[in-house]
């Protein structure tokens, strides 16, 4: 990683900077941390998430004791250099200290925040859910029962899947387009997890068209 950046960061008075940090999957804020230089020092040489603790008046290293490591795909600083973003990756799943998957899983009512995911981060969490049913094949579950009925199910079954999406797009019906688009995405990622293909990396190759020129034909 660049240390150039680390010219670009205005450290307050104390010599920290607040971090900011998003998951590189889900797009999901999992914590705010602060980071001295050194921490952002050592979070570039070795890919893997520092930061200075306030309370204990020392560096630390993301997931030191609890093994829930943060791998850093990219850091930024913001436009008045007074912020850094890291972009993660969790390696456990876990980035606040209480267990959960990340530190603001509170609204201001104090209800639980984290049972239904945002828009954009379904998809990630969904192929999260479908890896977990691979492993443990629970009873009852619709996703066990295709599974154990063969890849070739899932593929018949997101085949079937499209065709009843193509046909709600020819009959320009709203609301049918959306409930079919949402069990062909199931069925989709479900033979994509099955294997072993990571979201992500389908999403980086559409990412890597943008600003790209459609090649000629002939």
């Amino acid at each position: 990683m660049e240390k150039g950046i680390l010219d670009l960061i205005r450290f307050d008075e104390r010599g920290l900077v607040p971090v900011v940090v998003q998951d590189y999957r889900t797009g999901e804020v999992r914590m705010l941390a602060y980071a001295n230089r050194e921490a952002i020092e050592k979070t570039l040489e070795t890919g893997y998430a520092h930061y200075y603790s306030r309370s204990r008046k020392r560096l630390w290293k993301k997931g030191e004791t609890s093994g829930e490591l943060q791998r850093v795909r990219e850091v930024r600083v913001d436009c008045d250099g007074d912020a850094v973003l890291y972009l993660i990756e969790q390696e456990k799943n876990r980035a606040c200290h209480t267990g959960e998957r990340n530190c603001f899983y509170r609204n201001l009512d104090g209800s639980y925040a984290l049972d239904k995911p945002l828009p954009f981060e379904v998809l990630a969490r969904l192929q999260e859910v479908l890896r977990d049913r691979l492993e443990r094949l629970p009873e009852g579950s619709y996703t066990t029962e295709l599974v154990k009925a063969g890849f070739d199910r899932i593929v018949q079954k997101a085949g079937e899947e499209a065709v009843e999406t193509l046909i709600a797009l020819m009959n320009r019906d709203k609301e049918k387009i959306v409930y079919e688009s949402a069990d062909l995405l199931y069925h989709w990622l479900l033979a994509l997890t099955y294997l072993g293909v990571d979201l992500t990396e389908v999403l980086e190759e559409l990412a890597s068209r943008f600003g790209r020129r459609p090649k000629k034909e002939g």
